[in-house]
């Protein structure tokens, strides 16, 4: 009995071809591209940043989470922070003092002026007696202590490098003249007529940094709102800013400190 083969199977297996259009590798291939060049434009940017802001951002990559001392700075507080040679204000103090003495050698005007050092800078208040010392009562009309007094502190002042502010402040009594007109004209105008003064007897234009009026927001004597100190000019020497420290980050990128900036 003659045998019959059994037919030979062979089995074709075909590639895809198309499937390479929808793999993924070419994203991880674009993803590192990008990131490469986000790190490039970071390491050029860091050649031509301020000392500071590398030392922060140094910092920051060093030790993200904040456990350490040298984490980064807080830009926003180092554009505020005040030189530390608080003794130069002393001196500026010392120096004032004398010139006053010059138009004041019997300190009639002793209870009026104070001068102090604060966290803002050197602040020098002008104090109203009962009677009205720098301005009219009610009004603000100079009075020639006023102008003498500031013709002194122009000069002195106006040698500086450092900026001034000028603060207008009243006591808590109603104002009686014109009834559109209160409290905060009255500081306001007052903190600009001390300006005009100032300027026009030797302060730089550019040293002005603010003029602001306060009312009876920030008592001197918040026990007595009446009190006739109360009602005052204050001119503020201002620290100066060191220039570099101004220089902005790129957006989205804050930095800050584990310490608070000491005052």
């Amino acid at each position: 009995m003659e045998t019959v083969a059994e037919p030979e199977i062979v089995i074709i297996a075909k590639k895809s071809s198309h499937g390479g259009h929808h793999g993924g590798a070419w994203k991880v291939a674009y993803a590192d591209f990008v990131t490469g060049m986000m790190a490039l434009f970071i390491v050029l940017w860091l050649m031509n940043a301020s000392k500071p802001v590398q030392t922060a951002v140094g910092g920051y990559f060093k030790d993200p989470h904040g456990t350490t001392k040298m984490m980064g700075i807080d830009v926003s507080s180092t554009v505020a922070t005040p030189s530390p040679k608080k003794e130069d204000m002393q001196k500026l103090k010392e120096e004032i003092l004398k010139s006053i003495q010059h138009i004041d050698p019997l300190n009639k005007l002793k209870n009026q002026i104070e001068i102090t050092i604060t966290s803002e800078g050197l602040r020098i208040e002008l104090m109203e007696s009962a009677k009205g010392t720098f301005f009219e009562l009610g009004s603000a009309s100079p009075t020639p202590a006023l102008k003498e007094l500031l013709g002194v502190l122009a000069p002195e002042l106006g040698k500086l490098p450092n900026k001034i502010s000028i603060e207008g402040h009243t006591d808590s009594k109603p104002y009686l003249g014109i009834q559109s007109y209160d409290n905060w004209d009255l500081s306001c105008d007052r903190a600009n007529e001390a300006r005009r003064i100032i300027q026009a007897e030797g302060l730089q234009r550019k040293q002005i940094s603010q003029v602001r009026g306060f009312a009876d927001q920030r008592l001197r004597v918040a026990l007595h709102p009446e009190d006739p100190s109360n009602r005052r000019i204050s001119l503020i020497v201002q620290y100066q800013v060191k220039a570099d420290a101004e220089e902005p980050l790129p957006a989205g990128m804050k930095l800050s400190n584990t310490e608070p900036t000491s005052k």
